[in-house]
């Protein structure tokens, strides 16, 4: 029997938690029961093992996230939008590295972890529709945007920036650069 006051929702955010202060490999069963107060059998009422709560993260993450860059894209468009978003992308997977990790790593093939990422994926489209890109352009340079955020966001992280800099500057340079190459590649005005 489930624990009263325990939820799918509340072991899922626990194990959020858990992985934005110890990583996503520091989340296991084990210490998200003692985080819960339960015993990890107990976990089973909410969860079907470790894979499922990953997968959970990684859902969540991905809503997160899509969340932060909706709001953060509200009302603008073109070089506005394409730097607010990046902006937003950075600060979500700062605050959030566990649950960024989680997003990242997914290989679930569930209707909801395919609708997460597609939320993601059509705020990023929406901007680039600013720029003129839409249709398979528009993907290919989603995918460019990704790599282009996560690289940077991976980097910052692990600590692979050695050079006397700042970040922030760095990461201004870098939306920057992805603009003006938007725009040569959709040929907007942004």
């Amino acid at each position: 029997m489930p624990r009263a006051g325990l939820t799918t929702d509340s072991v899922v955010t626990a194990a959020g938690e858990l992985a934005d202060e110890h990583g996503l490999d520091g989340v296991t069963l084990a210490r998200l029961a003692g985080r819960l107060g339960v015993r990890p059998p107990s976990l089973y009422a909410h969860v079907d093992g470790l894979p499922d709560l990953r997968t959970r993260l990684a859902v969540r993450g991905a809503e997160q996230l899509a969340a932060t860059l909706q709001a953060a894209a509200a009302g603008l468009a073109g070089s506005q939008a394409l730097s607010a978003v990046a902006h937003a992308y950075r600060a979500y997977a700062l605050a959030h590295p566990g649950s960024y990790t989680a997003l990242q790593r997914t290989t679930s093939n569930t209707d909801e972890a395919a609708e997460a990422a597609r939320r993601v994926v059509a705020v990023v489209l929406a901007v680039l529709a600013g720029y003129g890109l839409d249709g398979e352009p528009a993907l290919h340079a989603t995918r460019a945007i990704r790599s282009a955020l996560h690289g940077f966001v991976l980097l910052e992280t692990q600590h692979g920036f050695g050079l006397p800099l700042a970040p922030d500057e760095s990461f201004t340079t870098l939306v920057s650069m992805l603009d003006s190459g938007l725009r040569g590649v959709g040929g907007a005005s942004a």
